[in-house]
């Protein structure tokens, strides 16, 4: 009796870690499953026919914006509502702020698809994405700490931090290396005329347009981070913490809403395209039952992402998990779709070389959280 009254300290040391491990393994698996769904959800637009780009955008997008968002909050989050109602205004003002500067990178995202591609539009706007959405929080809290927040000193200085660090860099050596393999591409696309996967493919206009996007998609991370006083509130009040950032979406995405809005508008009134909606010359139901479907797979990436970020923190590795899967299965859909067909041998080891390298990154980064 006495030996086992003394192993129970030991015991109880390695029930925590094993916690810990399970904390991070679900965490992972969570960002898998978003990954999964943000690097899928343009494949049903491909189903659209006869309809212009602005029209199934819009559609999609109420759905991810504003209808499917609300639902999510009301299964998981009983009374989210008066959440929202009792938030300080200057907490809801920053994130609709963010989520309006988050929509021009969404808007600039489906553009980089369109002259890139799935495989190397995904892998240079998520890049740039990724890069900015996993350490510019660490910088701000550098300078504002918070209780709980990863700062940058804390990434410089801990072992874990470090090591999470490395497979930052690691996932944009392996972004780098996907970008060579699009210039390699494309020069030989131009060489023989074999463009007829992506017709519309342009290196020049896409990198410029990827980059931007990149940059301003990091906004959302920016926006989860604004609406934290909701999520708190919302297990403050006994809610499950695995769904907190639910109630933080609903507003964040109000913002992405409004300035997709006015872009397709505006669009709309260029091409003339409005009677999209009701011309019954094009296969309506199809058209609204796959924009459906491609908007509710995109808000589903932050369902998970949401899930993942309760176990894992809003520190660097959630986000970068999260931008590597989508690069992983993005490039996976181009790899199915023919975007790399008719180039040569050493172009596709050189995009494989950077999957991989993205693959490793997302190893070390998981490792290094665990040792948190």
């Amino acid at each position: 009796m006495q030996r086992f009254l003394l192993l129970m300290p030991y015991l109880s040391i390695s029930q925590t870690s094993y916690s810990i491990h399970m904390q991070v393994l679900f965490g992972i698996i969570y960002h898998f499953i978003g990954g999964f769904a943000s690097g899928s959800f343009y494949m049903p637009f491909k189903k659209v026919r006869k309809w212009n780009w602005e029209t199934y955008w819009l559609v999609g997008g109420v759905f991810s914006w504003l209808i499917v968002p609300p639902i999510a909050s009301f299964l998981t989050l009983p009374g989210y509502g008066q959440i929202i109602a009792s938030t300080d205004n200057s907490v809801l003002g920053y994130t609709f702020l963010f989520g309006l500067l988050w929509g021009i990178g969404g808007l600039t995202y489906g553009l980089g698809v369109r002259y890139l591609g799935m495989s190397l539009g995904n892998s240079i706007v998520l890049g740039c994405c990724s890069a900015f959405g996993a350490l510019v929080p660490s910088f701000f809290y550098q300078f504002f700490p918070r209780e709980g927040k990863t700062s940058f000193g804390d990434l410089l200085n801990t072992r874990w931090g470090r090591i999470v660090l490395l497979g930052t860099i690691l996932c944009l050596l392996g972004i780098y290396i996907c970008g060579k393999a699009g210039m390699r591409k494309e020069k030989e696309m131009k060489g023989h005329g074999k463009n007829a996967v992506n017709q519309e493919f342009n290196l020049g206009k896409g990198l410029l347009v990827a980059v931007f996007s990149g940059v301003m998609s990091a906004c959302f991370n920016f926006g989860i981070e604004a609406g934290k006083p909701m999520a708190e509130q919302a297990v403050n009040l006994g809610l499950n913490p695995l769904f907190q950032n639910n109630v933080t979406y609903v507003v964040l995405l109000w913002g992405g809403l409004l300035t997709n809005l006015i872009w397709c508008l505006l669009l709309h009134q260029r091409n003339r395209s409005f009677g999209d909606y009701s011309n019954t010359q094009h296969p309506l139901k199809k058209n609204y039952l796959f924009s459906a479907l491609a908007g509710t797979t995109w808000f589903l990436q932050f369902f998970f992402y949401g899930m993942g970020e309760s176990k894992l923190g809003n520190g660097a590795s959630s986000w970068i998990l999260h931008m590597a899967f989508i690069i992983l299965i993005a490039n996976l859909w181009g790899w199915k779709l023919g975007e790399w067909k008719g180039v040569t041998a050493q172009t596709k080891n050189t995009i494989l070389l950077g999957i991989a390298t993205i693959i490793l990154s997302v190893v070390v980064v998981g490792y290094g959280n665990s040792l948190k």
